[in-house]
This record gives structure tokens, sequence and C-alpha cells, in this order.
């Protein structure tokens, strides 16, 4: 189970699943947990069109975190109506790197 209590969405082409969101509610806010496209497939609108699809079924505000690193998904959420409050060193992530916490009013 990827995530109890929460919500999958996943995007198809040709009967193949090319992508995934997966949203969560905790503590008041609502999130976005994990957002996949597979990377042949990134800049066709996949992505945009999960997260439009997700944010219509949650709150506001909405937030994730995201690796400093992964550059391409800062400017994707940054489009996307989301700004960074929070810069951390990863001590709190599994994967022990650097994150960033967006959120969209």
């Amino acid at each position: 189970m990827l995530m109890p209590g929460g919500k999958v969405r996943v995007a198809t082409l040709d009967s193949a699943v090319v992508g995934m969101v997966a949203t969560s509610h905790d503590e008041g806010l609502d999130w976005i947990d994990h957002l996949y496209v597979a990377p042949d497939l990134v800049g066709k609108g996949i992505g945009t069109s999960l997260l439009r699809d997700a944010l219509g079924g949650l709150g506001r505000p909405v937030r994730l975190w995201t690796f400093q690193d992964n550059h391409g998904a800062r400017r994707f959420y940054k489009r996307n109506g989301f700004g960074e409050l929070e810069l951390t060193n990863g001590e709190n992530n599994e994967e022990k790197c650097p994150d960033v916490l967006c959120e969209l009013l």
C-alpha cells in the first residue's frame, strides 16, 4: 500500500501507467506526497495534468517536499503556483538530501 488514507491517481498511455500522483491529508494540511512521470515523457503535459487533477480534490494550502538539487521539479512547481517556504539540510528525510518545502495557497 503506497498511501494509507490518501489517494493515488495514475496517467496511462496505451494501457501502460506512465505517471502517478499521491496525495494525503495530515494535521490540517493537504499534501502532494509523490508526483512521478516516466522520464521519456517529461515535458508532455502529463505531470501538469496529474497535478491539476490532484489539486482539484484538495483544500488550501497544499504542501510538498522536493529535493533542492531537483531543479526541474522546483521550476515545475513554481510555474504551477507553489512558493518555497523552507530549505533544509535533509537530516529529516529518508535520503538525507537537502530538500525544499513548497506551498500553494
